[in-house]
This record gives structure tokens, C-alpha cells and sequence, in this order.
């Protein structure tokens, strides 16, 4: 099975490029960050399809992990990259201080789910390093500029998975 490479809209249409600029910013940030639980009901309902962040062409999906402190299932909604037949997930957190959750339960159990495009994948997790980490989160960037933006606000090495589909 593979994960479904959905985009809503058109990559490089006004919406994705005024959303690019506008995520790049604090403010930005600050405002997705806000809506993320909306959008991440949304997400769900729509079984990936749709998302409060509009149209912008980007693929996204929505990760399901097991929180590793209260071994319940955490639902986080991301952009990713193509990585042959698995995709590229980056931690960035908007440039913030520390990592996400998310990127903790990846690591503490590496089996999880994706939603995308109507479909759910089981997954496991790779964390990259080095070369490989490099090369991920290079492909964010050429997915999306704001991800070297967000390198720019933070001191701590973000974190880069690759998920690739089980069975």
C-alpha cells in the first residue's frame, strides 16, 4: 500500500503563495499554530482531504501516533515530501524551542498511521541523520519555503522521519 500523494489545490497558485509569506511570519505561525486543533478535526471528518489552511497545493496527511507518556492515540496533521514509496515528515514546530510531540512518540514507538486523501496507511518511522536528514528536509524546503524559515528560529537539530507504508 502506498500513501496517497493528495494535494488540494494547485501548488503555486496566489492562495499558496500568500499562505507561504503569511506562515513565514511569527504571526503566521502563531495563528497556525492556534487553529491547528480546528484544523486537525477537520482533517479527520474529511479523512484528509480537506484542511482549515485552504487549497495551498501542498500535500499534507495526518499522523497518528501513540503518545508515549499516556499510550493514547495522538493525531497531528503535516505537510510531507515524496521519498520514493515512503514520504518525508520534518519536526520543525514552526521554529520553536522544542520538538514536537509527536516526533517523542515517533521515536518511543515507531509503528503509526497515516490519513491521506481518504486512505490510511500503517507506517513506521525512521529518524534520518546526517546526509539523509540533510536531503529531507531539503526536500520540505522545495516544498515549501517556509520550512527554511522556520531552521532560522531555532537552535536545536529538527528533527527528520522518513515513513515508509507496512505491508
Amino acid at each position: 500500500m502506498t500513501i496517497p500523494d493528495y494535494r488540494w489545490g494547485r501548488e503555486g497558485s496566489v492562495l499558496a503563495r500568500v499562505g507561504t509569506r503569511f506562515a513565514s511570519t511569527r504571526p503566521g505561525s502563531w495563528t497556525i499554530r492556534k487553529l491547528m486543533p480546528l484544523d486537525r478535526k477537520l482533517l479527520l471528518r474529511t479523512r484528509g482531504r480537506r484542511t482549515l489552511l485552504g487549497p495551498i497545493g501542498a500535500p499534507t496527511l495526518v499522523l497518528e501516533t501513540i503518545g508515549r507518556k499516556s499510550g493514547q492515540p495522538r493525531l497531528s496533521p503535516l505537510l510531507f515530501a515524496r521519498d520514493g514509496d515512503s514520504v518525508i515528515v520534518v519536526g520543525s514546530n514552526f521554529g520553536q524551542q522544542h520538538h514536537p510531540a509527536w516526533t517523542g512518540n515517533l521515536l518511543a514507538q515507531p509503528q503509526a498511521r497515516v490519513i491521506s486523501g481518504g486512505v490510511e496507511v500503517p507506517v513506521v518511522a525512521e529518524l534520518l541523520s546526517g546526509a539523509e536528514a540533510a536531503a529531507g528536509f531539503q526536500k520540505m524546503v522545495d516544498l515549501t519555503a517556509v520550512y527554511a524559515t522556520y531552521r532560522t528560529r531555532t537552535d536545536r537539530e529538527i528533527r527528520v522521519f522518513r515513513l515508509t507504508p507496512v505491508g
